[in-house]
């Protein structure tokens, strides 16, 4: 059986390869499934900030790379940041 190929003939690993219209891109992988030390706590409000956009807005996965359990663990703890004071709902 053949492996799957791009336009160009040359074989697609699982990380790279071309969309429908011939871009390129690489697969983003959770940061926290690939480093187990890193712990998601509302209080490690320097990991919380970059899955946050610059309105306050939570980063859906498919922008943030989280696989779907760690994406609702961040979710979660952003969410009791804000509660706790420690994170804005919104920024002016």
């Amino acid at each position: 059986m053949e492996s799957k190929s791009n336009t160009s003939g040359a074989p697609r690993d699982n990380k790279t390869g071309e969309d429908k219209r011939g871009k390129k891109f690489r697969k983003r992988t959770c940061k926290f499934c690939e480093n187990k030390e890193v712990v998601i706590d509302y209080k490690r409000i320097d990991i919380l900030v970059r899955f946050v956009s610059n309105k306050g807005k939570i980063l859906p996965r498919r922008l943030s790379g989280n696989c779907a359990k760690h994406q609702r663990l961040v979710a979660k703890e952003i969410k009791k940041a804000r509660t706790a004071g420690l994170m804005p709902f919104t920024v002016k």
